[in-house]
């Protein structure tokens, strides 16, 4: 990857976030009160806030990203590949079961049905991500996409996750989901040499 296309895949995902964050910043006040605005710069300056929270959004899950990817290419040095997939595949689990379960089992006042359906909300995105990776690749990127849309997507939010609200933690999750989808997605044909 040289730095162009390093740009190119920064600034789309800049704006995968920042657009997913203002559609999500609009629906969401539906599920539960309506946001008054007195004029259109109330709305201007919302918009503003939303782009804005999208951006950072998107380049806290580029950092999650680069991230994987040096933990992935060290791990590929270490382990052999299936040792390496079966370890991705373990961690994907457990950090599924730690979303779902264990701030009940901690103690924790929490809603443990929306714990269990946002458990369940990112585990039919990764599956569907990693399906349409493998359609446009080949099956061995099954495993490690299910990993890092599961694990280190979980891992990206945990910040949301200790606010305790269920607005705050669609509001972070949905443009996290966004743009590990649009990377992961998007990077066989970031790496793809050029014809020439």
């Amino acid at each position: 990857m040289n730095l162009k296309n390093w740009s190119k895949l920064f600034l789309k995902t800049l704006l995968v976030g920042a657009i997913v964050s203002i559609i999500t910043g609009f629906l969401l006040p539906y599920s539960r009160e309506t946001i008054s605005f007195k004029d259109a710069k109330d709305v201007l300056f919302y918009l503003l806030i939303l782009f804005g929270f999208g951006a950072m959004t998107s380049v806290y899950s580029q950092l999650g990203f680069f991230a994987y990817m040096i933990l992935n290419y060290t791990a590929i040095g270490v382990f052999k590949l299936k040792t390496w997939q079966y370890i991705q595949f373990v961690l994907a689990v457990l950090a599924l079961l730690e979303v779902m379960f264990f701030r009940s089992f901690v103690g924790r006042e929490g809603n443990q049905a929306a714990d269990l359906l946002l458990g369940i909300a990112i585990l039919v995105v990764a599956v569907a991500v990693a399906f349409f990776k493998v359609r446009a690749t080949n099956p061995s990127a099954w495993v490690p996409t299910i990993f890092f849309m599961t694990a280190v997507t979980i891992v990206e939010m945990v910040g949301g996750l200790k606010i305790n609200d269920n607005n705050a933690t669609i509001f972070i999750v949905v443009p996290l989901l966004a743009c590990n989808a649009y990377q992961i997605l998007i990077l066989h044909k970031v790496l793809k040499p050029k014809k020439s």
